[in-house]
């Protein structure tokens, strides 16, 4: 005969234990979003991402040791940001939101290191936390518009104790790694920089003693490969639409015009009126990004009107670059 017996078993919680968990999980892409060219050119942009496939979750009661790491390793079949025509936007990966700690592509970077991951808290909430990574573009890219991406292959590797019982004894590693891409994508838009000198006539008695005005430029640095039209409108007080530009003195009017190159064609703000950039008379063609392309232009006052009164004559004209 056998006799059975029941004996309770205790499950004792060590006071000051500690426990947590690390995956990699799918990324939320980094969008720059829609950027002038000009913008991208001269100033750099910021962007990041929350979330760069490394999640953890757990409470760890002291801080990372030199044992424990978390490795990033990114890297790319690409060298930075592709566009359509082929043109690379160059960009830096950061481990902060400062640029004291670069991402070399290729290189091991370890999130341990500098406070990184205990700063983030990844291992100090029972709510799952994801590591960021931020990105700087670098300026001087001279590049057409349209859509650029990259996607970035992020391989995580990490070792450290997952769990700190009494006396700061560790009760274990969480040894894993795990491979996650990324998308990175930025918009470059068109865009244009313009220099267009105040035109001035001077003074004079009389209509007929105005002389024309030569020699004047508009200059235009356009985005990169861009074609694009050039338009001056009509002032402010025209005579009629596409008629004569005037100039005007408290109720005193003084016709003028603007013509192209150096000739007599009206420069204007509709259809053929307008001025292709393959019209320039310098560097004629698609914008440059960095070069000027300059188009000449004179102005006159029309002879066949009658003096106005003496006064101070003004006219504002808006010039619009259309791609």
């Amino acid at each position: 005969m056998k006799f059975w017996k029941w004996m309770p078993v205790l499950m004792l919680s060590l006071p000051g234990s500690a426990w947590a968990l690390c995956s990699t999980v799918p990324t939320t892409p980094v969008a720059f979003g829609s950027l002038s060219s000009i913008a991208l050119r001269t100033t750099p942009q910021l962007s990041s991402t929350v979330n760069a496939g490394l999640s953890c979750t757990g409470s760890l009661l002291s801080l990372l040791t030199n044992n424990d790491h978390f490795y990033a390793t990114i890297t790319s079949s690409q060298s930075g940001l592709l566009g359509p025509t082929g043109d690379i936007i160059g960009y830096t990966l950061y481990g902060n939101n400062s640029t004291s700690y670069p991402i070399t592509r290729g290189v091991q970077f370890d999130f341990a290191r500098n406070g990184i991951i205990d700063a983030l808290g990844l291992l100090g909430s029972v709510v799952p936390k994801t590591a960021p990574i931020y990105l700087r573009t670098t300026i001087g890219s001279n590049v057409a518009a349209g859509v650029y991406t990259e996607t970035l292959s992020i391989f995580w590797e990490w070792n450290y104790c997952w769990g700190i019982g009494v006396g700061s004894l560790c009760l274990g590693r969480d040894i894993s790694s795990g491979t996650t891409p990324l998308t990175v994508n930025l918009t470059v838009a068109n865009d244009c920089t313009i220099t267009a000198p105040n035109i001035s006539f001077g003074s004079a008695p009389v209509i007929s003693a105005f002389t024309a005005v030569t020699g004047q430029t508009i200059n235009l640095a356009c985005t990169k490969g861009s074609a694009y039209t050039v338009g001056l409108d009509d002032g402010q007080q025209p005579v009629g639409i596409g008629g004569r530009r005037r100039m005007v003195s408290g109720g005193n009017f003084l016709a003028y015009d603007i013509f192209k190159g150096a000739g007599t064609t009206r420069w204007g703000s509709v259809g053929s009126a307008r001025r292709a950039s393959s019209d320039a008379e310098i560097n004629p063609g698609n914008g440059q990004g960095t070069g000027s392309q300059i188009f000449n232009y004179n102005a006159k006052i029309y002879t066949d009107q009658t003096t106005p009164p003496a006064g101070t004559y003004k006219d504002s004209v808006i010039l619009d670059v259309g791609f």
